[in-house]
């Protein structure tokens, strides 16, 4: 049976006009994204198949190239929808940011650093700089490790915070082990840019450690 044939409040574009969105399970709202089903599997089912394949959504969400395109029912085309839907829903982050301001709204600022930093399987050190008034400038990914380290440089994150006229800025880096307690090394080099940002009355007002469904944050530690 078609999805055409199901009960219409059963449906998920049905479901979600009348319901909305939290009222559909994983299943439901991959099967909106998908459209169609394949031979003999209606779009829900492929779903529930594509995410048994994955182990749930977020493993297909972060899935790369190949391992998606390889999928029944998957391809290139959706592989490309997917990181357009993904990417869009950073910048709709972003742009809440930049209307209601970093200080004002933490939970937002830690939404968007995982949006940026959870699914990567490298350390990466990026920077949120910001203006006098606090409100964000740009987010800048500065520097990119190995598995378990980053080579960050004071002098080249304070060039950057002169070049884009920042007043203060927020850190931000992730732990590919899911682990995200900070390291001795992490609060060391948080000191270190401290130092050299204060010598151009640049302020660091917080530094966040992205790990696996987690964010820690140097400021509520008292770590600043």
């Amino acid at each position: 049976m078609s999805i055409r044939d199901w009960p219409e409040g059963e449906r998920p574009r049905e479901k979600l006009l009348a319901l909305g969105t939290e009222a559909l399970s994983d299943a439901e709202l991959l099967a909106i994204f998908l459209r169609v089903g394949v031979s003999g599997r209606s779009a829900v089912d492929l779903s529930r198949d594509v995410l048994s394949s994955f182990g749930g959504l977020r493993p297909l969400l972060e899935a790369d190239e190949t391992a998606f395109c390889t999928e029944r029912g998957l391809g290139q085309a959706k592989y490309v929808q997917l990181q357009a839907v993904l990417e869009l829903a950073r910048r709709h982050l972003a742009s809440r940011l930049d209307r209601e301001g970093a200080l004002t709204s933490p939970g937002l600022v830690r939404d968007y650093l995982m949006s940026r930093l959870r699914h990567l399987g490298h350390e990466e050190f990026a920077a949120l700089f910001l203006d006098s008034q606090h409100r964000v400038i740009r987010y800048e990914s500065l520097f990119r490790g190995t598995l378990d380290s980053a080579s960050v440089y004071p002098r080249e994150v304070a060039r950057r915070a002169l070049e884009v006229g920042a007043g203060a800025v927020i850190f931000a880096h992730n732990h590919p082990s899911g682990v995200a307690e900070p390291s001795q090394s992490d609060e060391r080099i948080t000191e270190r840019l401290r130092q050299a940002l204060a010598l151009f009355e640049v302020r660091v007002l917080d530094h966040f450690v992205v790990g696996d469904g987690e964010v820690v944050s140097f400021a509520e530690r008292g770590l600043l």
